[in-house]
């Protein structure tokens, strides 16, 4: 990612957290609406929590693309426990459609295609780490 990439994300971002109750929501249903077999992962979860969840997990990631290999490990360890949660390499790519989705929708005007393509190249950095994880963790169990 190029410094203005991860300025803009680090921006965006500052606009979509006060309202990350609201954003968790949208995802979810953006998430499902494009899966809705992906309703099965989180039949015992109260959808509330888990989007306070990604809302922090999101913050965490945002606040470190300006040294992107100082959370590599917390990122790693994030996708071993997907994989034990039933989360395949297909997942990964309605996730990023329902993240850039959920931007859009929450940012408006704001989404700008310079907005879009950085907040695409930090999902492809973060879902790069997670699937090489992941490939890792799959093949030793």
């Amino acid at each position: 990612m190029t410094p203005q990439q991860i300025s803009l994300v680090e921006d965006s971002f500052r606009t979509v957290f006060p309202i990350r109750d609201a954003a968790a929501a949208i995802f979810y249903r953006r998430l499902f609406a494009l899966d809705p077999g992906l309703r099965k992962l989180f039949a015992q979860t109260d959808l509330a929590e888990q989007g306070r969840k990604l809302m922090a997990s999101l913050a965490f990631v945002v606040g470190g693309l300006k040294n992107a290999e100082t959370i590599v490990p917390a990122v790693e360890a994030l996708a071993r426990r997907h994989v034990g949660y039933g989360v395949e390499t297909g997942h990964y790519r309605t996730v990023g459609t329902a993240l850039v989705g959920t931007l859009d929708e929450g940012l408006g005007e704001a989404f700008t295609p310079d907005v879009r393509e950085a907040w695409t190249a930090a999902y492809g950095l973060l879902s790069g780490v997670m699937l090489a994880a992941a490939g890792t963790e799959a093949a030793m169990a």
